[in-house]
């Protein structure tokens, strides 16, 4: 099954413009996702709007989004209302200014998308804004509307196409230094420094996607699989334990000990 886009537009760098659709780069899908249901008649539960004060059942003709402007006080907004207020960011990503990659730190980023041309005929100038933004290393700054909320983004060349960073907005981004302000300024031990080094040069390996695999997920699958074949089980037939869970390591007194243990352990024969 073909994906659709997520937004179609267009891409404007002055004069230039071109037709682009935007597509997620992260999928959700995999996800092991589970129902509600009535445990007593197997049916799945609904969930629905209630009047906090009166306990009675709203109609969807009935809701209506609103600001709290004081206790027990708001502004209501109806949806047409909210539409006016959309930019034109909605149809069209009016690159505003652009800024060396480096410059911009990972902690502003927040979801990124595939931005690619929505038509033959626009190609020729998506490729000349996405190349020159790479020969420049330089990424480029606008704005544009998700889910009736205008983000700043940010545009990657990325190979063939672009990347579409959304950015976290400035009340979102907390300082690190009040954080680390407890962390020692002294430099590590001179003496500890080989033994680490020498355990990140045998554990370095390149990179793999199975490195972020979740065990969660595939323990609920292998569940939700025993599941399965016990609802085909004759009754009183028993199903196997699936083994001990591994106690916590204990506390580690000696680090220098601790690193030397790890590095004997990496390199005794057979370990690689």
């Amino acid at each position: 099954m073909a994906i659709r886009p997520y937004w179609k537009g267009y891409l404007k760098l002055s004069l230039v413009i071109c037709p682009v659709q935007m597509m997620p780069a992260t999928s959700e899908n995999e996800k092991v996702r589970f129902h509600t249901l009535n445990r007593a008649t197997q049916n799945r539960v609904i969930s629905h709007y209630v009047d906090a004060v009166t306990g009675k059942d709203v109609k969807d003709e009935d809701e209506v989004k609103a600001y709290q402007r004081g206790e027990n006080e708001y502004v209501m907004l109806e949806d047409e209302e909210l539409e006016n207020v959309a930019l034109e960011s909605t149809k069209t990503i009016d690159i505003e200014v652009f800024t060396p990659r480096n410059g911009v730190d990972w902690i502003w980023l927040d979801t990124p998308y595939y931005l690619s041309p929505d038509d033959p005929v626009g190609q020729e100038a998506f490729s000349v804004i996405r190349d020159a933004m790479a020969a420049e290393d330089m990424v480029g700054i606008s704005r544009l509307v998700i889910a009736r909320r205008e983000r700043a983004v940010m545009l990657e060349p990325r190979g063939k196409g672009i990347v579409l960073w959304t950015l976290r907005y400035g009340d979102e981004v907390r300082g690190a230094d009040s954080y680390f302000e407890r962390v020692d300024d002294q430099p590590a031990d001179s003496k500890m420094m080989p033994l680490v080094q020498q355990l990140i040069k045998k554990q370095t390996q390149h990179w793999n996607p199975k490195m972020v695999s979740d065990p969660v997920q595939d323990r609920l699958l292998d569940l939700i699989e025993s599941k399965k074949k016990q609802m085909k089980k004759p009754v009183g037939a028993k199903s196997k334990g699936k083994g001990k869970v591994e106690p916590a390591p204990s506390n580690v007194i000696n680090i220098m000990d601790a690193l030397r243990k790890s590095v004997d352990a990496e390199n005794r024969p057979g370990r690689h």
